[in-house]
């Protein structure tokens, strides 16, 4: 046999090879050229996009896959004009209409001649993943939100079915419930979250300026405009716009935004061209919007065009499972800003967040964890470092603690009354000082300090 033969005879049989494994792997694989086009597909990725090798080969990419979160064909530019490997997880949008949740992996092809000849793409299906991690452990966190109560992992799966879509968001909660952490979380979410974030609060600003910074005014529009200026839609194109306290907008303001949602495009205050925009909306507020609307205070209309996806905040009184998280979290934040050794929060001073009502929401807890970083003089957060509201309601608690004790019923705990409650817990608890603390629903190192505090002997 001559050595050509079979040198040929070899590389046949290794390109053999090489077919199988490529046929034969879980991960659905594809390549495409310079242009886009298909090259290879193997299997895996035949059925994942549920196309015959025919209907694939020399069609462009983006048109047999479709991702929801990222397009593939920009994301395989991209790839093919920098080196290195991308991966990022997309939504596949099947045939029938359905998704399926792959982490997509892409890697520039080189010839011998270090130039760009393609890329490869790869598929891999991590939906039954995803759905695994969910049953076997409820999210603690997502973005910059916290709690893994069932509130919030209800929110968690509407965030996720949101993001990928366009529609238009209304957020509505209590004020310092997250609304803007929820706009946040949908943004970074989503297909447009390379692009910008741009928020406005618009009951901070009167009319006239708030029409400017939102749709952009020309020069000399009115006194002081020296030069064009773009608003905040034209600024935040490809991304979204996040419209906090929008149940505050004017008579005029609500209009010009119903066409922005309407037409997708915008006017300059002062001009009469029309700039075509491409952005999402998020809207907020505080304010129960169908109750504006039927008082005659906010349009019915523009209601509807921002009321597509509702999401209600729960407020924290609804959700107290996620304090002790929330609070560990702040106090963290709170503990590097100010370079403090504080290492952990005291069991009454979490009991008594626990049974505070949270007017304020988680706004309140960041600012009740601020306050007491700043008072703290030890390792822990004690319960009289917290805000002065959280430790009378508290007081209040302790002397109501013991039936028929001094100071039951009263608003809160005189210094008297105090010692009598001490006293007889002390007394039920047959001088056990632990299951004194206990009938009192502090910690033990807090009725240590409360009796020397009160010249309480410790063997009583």
């Amino acid at each position: 046999m001559k050595p050509e033969l079979g040198n040929l005879q070899v590389c046949m049989a290794e390109k053999a090879n090489m077919e199988a494994i490529f046929h034969s792997v879980g991960d659905g694989i594809l390549t495409v050229d310079t242009e886009l086009r298909v090259t290879n597909i193997n299997r895996a990725a035949r059925g994942m996009l549920a196309v015959s090798e025919e209907e694939a080969i020399g069609k462009r990419v983006g048109v047999i896959a479709r991702g929801r979160l990222w397009e593939i064909g920009l994301v395989a530019e991209e790839t093919m004009q920098g080196d290195g490997v991308r991966e990022r997880e997309n939504l596949l949008v099947l045939p029938d209409g359905s998704d399926l949740r792959v982490l997509l992996g892409m890697n520039r092809i080189v010839d011998r001649q270090e130039k760009t000849a393609g890329a490869v793409l790869i598929f891999r299906d991590i939906t039954h993943l995803r759905e695994l991690e969910v049953r076997l452990e409820d999210r603690a966190s997502l973005h910059a939100l916290v709690g893994k109560s069932h509130a919030m992992q209800e929110l968690y799966t509407l965030i996720e079915q949101v993001a990928p879509t366009d529609s238009t968001v209304l957020v509505q909660g209590e004020s310092g419930t997250g609304k803007e952490l929820i706009a946040d979380a949908i943004h970074r979410s989503s297909r447009r979250q390379g692009a910008a974030f741009v928020k406005v609060n618009c009951s901070a600003l009167s009319e006239s300026l708030l029409e400017s910074e939102l749709f952009g005014h020309v020069k000399g529009a009115f006194t002081g405009a020296t030069h064009d200026r773009k608003g905040r839609f034209e600024s935040a194109d490809g991304g979204t716009v996040f419209l906090d306290e929008v149940g505050d907008l004017t008579e005029r303001i609500q209009v010009k935004l119903l066409r922005v949602l309407q037409e997708r495009e915008i006017e300059r205050v002062g001009d009469t061209r029309v700039v075509p925009i491409n952005v999402r909306v998020i809207a907020a507020t505080h304010q129960p919007l169908r109750k504006l609307v039927e008082e005659g205070r906010f349009r019915q209309d523009l209601f509807y065009r921002l009321n597509v996806i509702p999401i209600r905040v729960p407020p924290l009184r609804e959700r107290r499972e996620d304090i002790p998280a929330l609070a560990s979290v702040f106090l963290r934040e709170m503990r590097a800003r100010m370079d403090r050794n504080i290492e952990r929060i005291s069991r009454d001073a979490l009991r008594a967040m626990l049974d505070h009502s949270w007017p304020g929401n988680v706004r309140e807890l960041r600012n009740a964890m601020e306050h007491a970083t700043v008072k703290s003089r030890g390792r822990s957060v004690l319960l009289e470092d917290l805000p002065m509201e959280i430790v009378e309601a508290t007081a209040r608690v302790f002397a109501r603690a013991v039936p028929g004790g001094a100071g039951a019923g009263a608003g809160s705990a005189s210094p008297r009354d105090e010692r009598k409650t001490i006293l007889d817990a002390l007394a039920r608890a047959g001088g056990h000082r632990g299951r004194a603390a206990e009938i009192l629903r502090i910690d033990r190192s807090t009725l240590w300090r409360k009796m020397r505090r009160l010249g309480i002997e410790l063997d009583a």
